[in-house]
This record gives structure tokens, C-alpha cells and sequence, in this order.
């Protein structure tokens, strides 16, 4: 295996951990936004309040993008395990 193929497998492999991790993350940091101008304006310092919304919104993420998430992960071992023997001189 060459140089050129494992920079290729690595790259491919972080974009899709990143595209699959997106959406919980930006949901995560839209409802601690969300939270934070909720504290700030009402001066709750409350600590659970930041968790509970937080820890929700990602569980909803995952259930609306999993099968999503679920299609890109297979679609790239797929990939992977089809391009195989070129990766094997």
C-alpha cells in the first residue's frame, strides 16, 4: 500500500466521520445557544439546565438522521471493501 492510498483511505475516512457527526453536533450547539440566551436573559445559572436540553436534542438527532447516517457509514465500507484488491500491490 502505497503513501497516496492510505492519505486517500484517511481523508475519506475523517470526511465521513465528520458528515455523520454533523448533525448531532450542530443540534447540540443550536439548543446550547439556545439555553445559554435562555440563562443569560432570565439569570437562571441553573447547571442540569444546560445538560437535559442538551443531552434531548442529540438523542433527537440521532433518531432523525440515523437511518441517514446508517446509508453513508455502509455506503463507505462498501466503497472500501469493493476497491480493496486495488489497494493491495
Amino acid at each position: 500500500m502505497t503513501q497516496e492510498t492510505v492519505i486517500y483511505l484517511a481523508r475519506e475516512a475523517l470526511s465521513v466521520v465528520l458528515l455523520v457527526a454533523a448533525p448531532m453536533l450542530g443540534f447540540g450547539m443550536l439548543v446550547g445557544v439556545i439555553v445559554s440566551i435562555l440563562q443569560a436573559t432570565t439569570q437562571i445559572q441553573e447547571q442540569t439546565l444546560t445538560f437535559v436540553p442538551k443531552i434531548i436534542a442529540v438523542m433527537i438527532a440521532i433518531i432523525v438522521f440515523g437511518p441517514w447516517m446508517l446509508t453513508v457509514v455502509t455506503q463507505f465500507t462498501r466503497n472500501l471493501f469493493s476497491e480493496l484488491p486495488k489497494f493491495i500491490h
